[in-house]
C-alpha cells in the first residue's frame, strides 16, 4: 500500500556525523556575523506581520510535504523508474530529516535568535526546491529533497516560537489557531494542488513553485523581523543533537518503510532498535550535560508534557483519514484525483472557521475543557466516517468529514497555546521544536498504523482488484465488502486514540487563562 504522505511534513537521512559538523557551521557562522550585545534596537516586529510570515512559511513547507504525493506517478515516468521502492525517497527523505533535526535546529534558534534560523530555513528551503525542479535524474532530485528538509525543519523549529513570542497571552490562542489553519490547509490541500500542476503543467512546477515565494519571504523578512540577535545562551551540545538526530530519523524511517519492508522485517526491527536505543542515550546524555538540546525539565511540566502527548494523540487519530480517504474516493467510488481532493475540504473548511475561533476562547477561559472537547467531537467524527460504504451520498461523505474538523478546529489552538503558555521565553525554540517533532512522529505512527490495519485486512488488495475491474466494467460486492470493512477497522482504531488523546488533555490539570 502507498504512503501518501509526509509531519506531515519527507530517505537517506542526512549523515549523523555531517548533520553534527553542519549544525556547529550554522552556529559558527550565525554568532560570527551578529553585532555585538548592545547594538541595534530592541524594537519589537509587528505581530501580525510574524503571524503573517510565520504562518505563510508554514504553509509552503506543509504544502510541499504532502503536494508531492499525487506527482509521484509523474515523476516515476519521467526517470523511467518503477512506482516503489528507490522513488519513495523522494517523500520518506523530506521526512526523515524533518524529524532528525527539529529539535537542534529548535535550541539552536534559542542560542542565536529565531530571526537568523528562519533566514536560514527560507534560503536552504527555496535553493533546495530550485534543484528538486531542474533535476535530471533521479539521484538528484532525492538528494535535493533531503537537502529541502534541512531548510523545512529550519522553519518549524521556530514557526510557533515565533508567534508565541510575539503575542501577548491574551491573544495567543487567536495567533496559532490562525496559525494551525495554515499547516492543516497546507496538508490538505497539496494532493488537489499537486494534481492540478502535474495535469496543466509538469511535475517540476510542483517544486518551482516554491522559488518565488521563498524569495519573497525571505525579502521581507529580512525587512520586516526586527528581533534583536544574541550572542549563544549556553554552549551547543553535540552528542544530544547527535544521538536525537539519529533516533528520530532511524524511528521515522521504520515507520515510513514498515508497510513496505514487512513489520516483522530485519531492516525494520533494526532501524526500530536502533532509534529507540539513540533515543535512550540522548536521554541519558541530555540528564547530565549543562545546556541540552532537549531539556528535560520541559517534559516534567504537567501543562506541557500532557499537550504535547495529547497533540501527538490527536496527529495519531486525524491525520490518517487524509491518508486512507483518497483510496475510499478513488479506488471503491471511482472519483478522479481532483474529485478526492475537493471531497476532503468540508474538514479543512470547518477547521479554518473553528480554529481562530477556539484560540481565542482559549485567551480567555484556558484550554482545560476545550482541548478535551474538540477531540471528543473528533473522536465521534471518525466513529461516523467509519459508517461510510460504497453507496455512501456526498452529503452522508461531507457532514461526518465536517464533524471532524470541527473537532480538530476546537482542539488544536487551546491545545498548543497550552502547551506553549509554560515555557520559559529562553526555550520558546526548543519547544516549537519539540511541537513539531511531535507532529511528524504523530502523522508516521498514523500513516503506519492505520495503513497496516488497512492492509492486514485485504484492504489494499481489494482497492487494487476494483480498479482493475472497474476498467472492464465489472464489479464485485465481495471486494467491495472487504474494503469497506477494512476501512471501517482503520478509521476506529484512529478514533481509539483520539479516545486516549482525550484522558491525556483532562490529566493535565489546571491552567490559568492568562498564562505568561
Amino acid at each position: 500500500m502507498k504512503q501518501r504522505e509526509l509531519p506531515g511534513g519527507s530517505k537517506t537521512p542526512f549523515p549523523p556525523a555531517h548533520s553534527a559538523r553542519l549544525l556547529s557551521s550554522i552556529h559558527g557562522f550565525v554568532v560570527s556575523h551578529m553585532p555585538a550585545p548592545g547594538a541595534g534596537s530592541p524594537e519589537q516586529a509587528n505581530k501580525w506581520v510574524v503571524l503573517l510570515l510565520a504562518g505563510t512559511g508554514a504553509f509552503m513547507t506543509t504544502l510541499d510535504g504532502s503536494i508531492v504525493n499525487i506527482s509521484l506517478p509523474a515523476i516515476a515516468s519521467s526517470f523511467g523508474v518503477p512506482l516503489s521502492g528507490t522513488i519513495e525517497w523522494i517523500i520518506i527523505g523530506y521526512l526523515v530529516v524533518i524529524a532528525g533535526v527539529l529539535l537542534t535546529f529548535g535550541r539552536l534558534a534559542d542560542m542565536v535568535g529565531r530571526k537568523p534560523i528562519w533566514l536560514a530555513g527560507l534560503v536552504v528551503f527555496t535553493l533546495g526546491s530550485a534543484i528538486c525542479g531542474a533535476a535530471p535524474s533521479l539521484g538528484v532530485l532525492i538528494g535535493a529533497r533531503i537537502f529541502q528538509g534541512l531548510g523545512a525543519a529550519l522553519i518549524f523549529s521556530v514557526n510557533v516560537a515565533m508567534i508565541t513570542g510575539s503575542f501577548p497571552s491574551q491573544e495567543r490562542g487567536r495567533a496559532l489557531g490562525v496559525n494551525g489553519i495554515v499547516v492543516a490547509l497546507g496538508i490538505s490541500v497539496g494532493p488537489t494542488v499537486g494534481g492540478i500542476i502535474t495535469q496543466y503543467l509538469t511535475w517540476h512546477w510542483i517544486f518551482y513553485i516554491n522559488v518565488p515565494i521563498g524569495i519573497f519571504l525571505f525579502i521581507v523578512s529580512q525587512r520586516l523581523l526586527t528581533e534583536r540577535m544574541h550572542r549563544g545562551q549556553g554552549r551547543f551540545d553535540p552528542a544530544g543533537a547527535t544521538l536525537l538526530g539519529i533516533g528520530l530519523a532511524a524511528v521515522t524511517l521504520g515507520l515510513s518503510f514498515g508497510q513496505e519492508w514487512g513489520w516483522t522485517s530485519a531492516r525494520l526491527l533494526i532501524s526500530l532498535l536502533v532509534g529507540v536505543l539513540a533515543l535512550v542515550a540522548a536521554v541519558l546524555v541530555e540528564s547530565r550535560v549543562q545546556d541540552p538540546v532537549l531539556d528535560l525539565k520541559l517534559l516534567r511540566n504537567r501543562v506541557f508534557a500532557s499537550a504535547l502527548v495529547s497533540f501527538i494523540m490527536a496527529m495519531l487519530a486525524l491525520f490518517a483519514p487524509g491518508f486512507l480517504l483518497p483510496f475510499y474516493f478513488e479506488e471503491l467510488r471511482g472519483f478522479s484525483a481532483l474529485e478526492a481532493g475537493l471531497l476532503l475540504t468540508p474538514l479543512s473548511l470547518v477547521l479554518a472557521v473553528l480554529a481562530p475561533i477556539s484560540g481565542s476562547l482559549a485567551d480567555r477561559v484556558g484550554s482545560r475543557w476545550l482541548s478535551p472537547t474538540g477531540l471528543t467531537i473528533a473522536s465521534i467524527g471518525l466513529v461516523l466516517l467509519s459508517q461510510l460504504n460504497e453507496t455512501s451520498s456526498i452529503w452522508d461523505i461531507a457532514w461526518r468529514l465536517a464533524v471532524t474538523g470541527v473537532g480538530q478546529g476546537i482542539f488544536q489552538a487551546p491545545n498548543t497555546r497550552a502547551m506553549m503558555s509554560p515555557v520559559p521565553r529562553s526555550k520558546l525554540g526548543e519547544a516549537s521544536g519539540l511541537l513539531a517533532t511531535g507532529r511528524v512522529i504523530g502523522q508516521s505512527l498514523s500513516v503506519a498504523i492505520a495503513g497496516a490495519v488497512f492492509t492486514g485486512l485485504g484492504g489494499a488488495a481489494a482497492g487494487s482488484m476494483l480498479v482493475i475491474l472497474r476498467q472492464s466494467h465489472i464489479s464485485s460486492s465481495a471486494l467491495q465488502s472487504t474494503f469497506v470493512n477494512s476501512l471501517h477497522a482503520a478509521l476506529l482504531v484512529c478514533a481509539a486514540f483520539a479516545a486516549i488523546g482525550i484522558l491525556t488533555s483532562l490529566v493535565r490539570g489546571n491552567e490559568r487563562a492568562k498564562s505568561s
